[in-house]
């Protein structure tokens, strides 16, 4: 019996051998087959990221230098703030005189033309500031006609009569300086219209029509 058992072991041994040699080789086949595919996968992976890198570099730059021109056009960007900061700095030490004399030259332009417009000498507008400026220098313009009405009786009566409404007429235009705008403008137009007819009885008493 012994003997027969030790023959029927040997085919299969052999048998058994051959099948895990033939497993091993299947399996090695399935297992280099199997990274062939994990590596073309793999692969493929990276040139799908390496494409998305690609695009998203390209965007970038694209977006960076749609930037910079939108920069280069905008007056107030930093670059440009920079830019006329620096030219600034080399144009106000020359414009700086030239500006204060147009601004001189202007502001007595202006003085002179208010001056006209007030009958005044451009000397005496800091005497007639303020609101009721123009009403003050028609007080002063009369007050100064009155002092050219000869003197007689009757004209030292008119002349006494008269500085005493303007008197009154000058205080009334201090008054209207402080209040409200609308109150102001209706007092001012009252001062008006009774200085029009001062200024009427004066002329008319130096003989003017």
């Amino acid at each position: 019996m012994g003997l027969f058992t030790k023959r029927k072991r040997r085919p299969s041994r052999r048998a058994e051998a051959k099948a895990l040699k033939h497993k091993a080789a299947m399996e090695a086949k399935l297992g280099a087959r199997n990274d062939r595919k994990a590596q073309r996968a793999q692969a493929r992976i990276d040139r799908k990221v390496a494409k998305a890198r690609i695009s998203t570099l390209q965007a970038e730059e694209k977006a960076a230098l749609k930037l910079a021109a939108k920069a280069e056009r905008d007056p107030f960007s930093a670059s440009q703030v920079r830019k006329y900061l620096g030219v600034a700095r080399v144009l106000v030490p020359v414009l700086a005189p030239l500006a204060y004399r147009g601004a001189t030259f202007v502001r007595g332009q202006i003085d002179t033309r208010r001056a006209q417009q007030l009958g005044i000498g451009i000397d005496q507008l800091g005497d007639f500031a303020g609101h009721g400026g123009k009403l003050q220098a028609r007080i002063a313009n009369v007050e100064s006609a009155l002092g050219k009405i000869e003197g007689e009786a009757d004209n030292k009566k008119f002349v006494t009569t008269t500085e005493d409404r303007l008197a009154s007429l000058s205080a009334a235009v201090r008054t209207a300086e402080q209040m409200p705008a609308p109150r102001r403008r209706a007092v001012h137009q009252s001062i008006s219209d009774e200085l029009s007819g001062v200024e009427a009885d004066v002329l008319a008493r130096l003989g003017v029509n």
